[in-house]
């Protein structure tokens, strides 16, 4: 290169998947047949109607010219439809919900809306890594809170009022959690509301997950006084097997939401309008759909709960979300040495729980975005294993 890379690089790391990926990549073309059950990218179809309002829209000339950086207004009441039914929380629609390219993007809106260089962040351990990368990328310092098994997953507010001295400007939250499938309590959110109040932090929910083997979705937005100190993220990627499609949305207070439109206007054009019109179908889509998906993950799940009972992991029945998390067997140095272990001798990738946190050091997570035969097939060959 004739110039020096920025200094934020010297923190920030690709991604762990975006690695591995090319690495199983260049194993598969040499010939071998890996058996990937680490991403959570949905295989199913998206809703047929919205396929259809999707090129139905696109042949329309008057489809593809820029759009609006808040969406139209038909996405945004659907939106706004789909928290009142689901989640019971009204939301206006012109003022409290602003479309995104799904919720990574807002990852990196919020961020850059609201931090200045040297804020901290509370970030969960084990939690999603983009929390911790994207607070490095724009200068914040990232403060770890601890989500453990002997708390159910949950965060320890002892920890948080300790941790809150050092003056926190926001607090990442994902429930249900990624990686661990724990649902959240009204008790927690209503706790966690508080605390933020008392500490004027801003709190980020993360929720992509309330739709996946959950029969109760929940928002931090249905707590009293939470659209004073939070703000939700959301996606059709895993609810409505969209995660290409890339169309998500931010929730809460309109003062908070300009601040982060102010960053996105400056980022793109708007999002292309037979995408917009197709979302919106999706968004009306009724119980029936959700049932169908969670039967089949249902199905799925047990596959891959008999794969890590063959394997001797340990994990908890009741986890909800597209993964099964588990702790790995003591004879394992780490979870990395446990993934490698079965990449190399079955040719099967599990993920190592390390990659979400320290906390995460002797997990492992299997995605359940495989067909059942594919589980089949990872259970033959874990036949003459271990």
């Amino acid at each position: 290169m004739i110039i020096e890379k920025a200094h934020r690089l010297s923190s920030t790391e690709e991604y762990y998947f975006a690695t591995k990926l090319r690495e199983i990549a260049k194993r598969m073309a040499a010939g071998e047949n890996i058996i990937n059950l680490g991403i959570g990218s949905p295989d199913l179809l998206p809703p047929d109607d919205g396929v259809d309002e999707l090129i139905k829209h696109s042949r329309n000339t008057e489809s593809h010219g820029y759009q609006s950086y808040t969406g139209i207004p038909q996405l945004r009441q659907a939106f706004a439809t789909w928290y009142e039914q689901y989640f019971d929380v009204r939301l206006k629609p012109e003022s409290e919900i602003l479309p995104l390219m799904g919720s990574k993007e807002g990852i990196m809106h919020i961020s850059l809306a609201f931090l200045n260089p040297g804020d901290k962040v509370l970030v969960p351990d084990p939690g999603y890594p983009a929390y911790n990368a994207v607070a490095k990328i724009v200068g914040a310092e990232v403060v770890k809170y601890n989500l453990r098994e002997e708390n159910n997953w949950l965060p320890d507010f002892d920890e948080l009022e300790k941790l809150a001295a050092e003056k926190v400007k926001i607090l990442w939250l994902n429930y249900p959690h990624m990686p661990t499938g724990t649902k959240a309590t009204t008790v927690m959110f209503e706790e966690l509301i508080g605390f933020a109040r008392k500490h004027k932090i801003l709190v980020v929910n993360d929720n992509p997950y309330s739709f996946i083997l959950n029969e109760e979705p929940r928002s931090l937005l249905s707590i009293p006084g939470a659209k004073e100190v939070a703000i939700e993220l959301n996606s059709l990627s895993k609810s409505h097997n969209m995660a290409g499609w890339r169309i998500g949305c931010v929730a809460g207070n309109s003062e908070y939401l300009k601040c982060i439109l102010a960053i996105k206007s400056n980022m793109d054009s708007g999002m292309f309008k037979p995408m917009q019109m197709a979302a919106v179908k999706a968004l009306a889509k009724d119980r029936k759909w959700y049932k169908a998906i969670n039967d089949e993950y249902a199905v799925r799940q047990l596959m891959a709960m008999d794969i890590f009972d063959k394997l001797k992991v340990k994990y908890d029945k009741a986890q909800s979300g597209m993964f099964v998390w588990g702790k790995v067997p003591p004879e394992f140095k780490d979870s990395y040495d446990f993934s490698d272990h079965y990449l190399n001798s079955k040719s099967v990738f599990i993920t190592p729980g390390a990659i979400f946190g320290k906390n995460g050091e002797r997990y492992g997570r299997i995605s359940l975005c495989s067909a059942q035969g594919v589980f089949k097939e990872v259970l033959k060959r874990l036949e003459s294993t271990c």
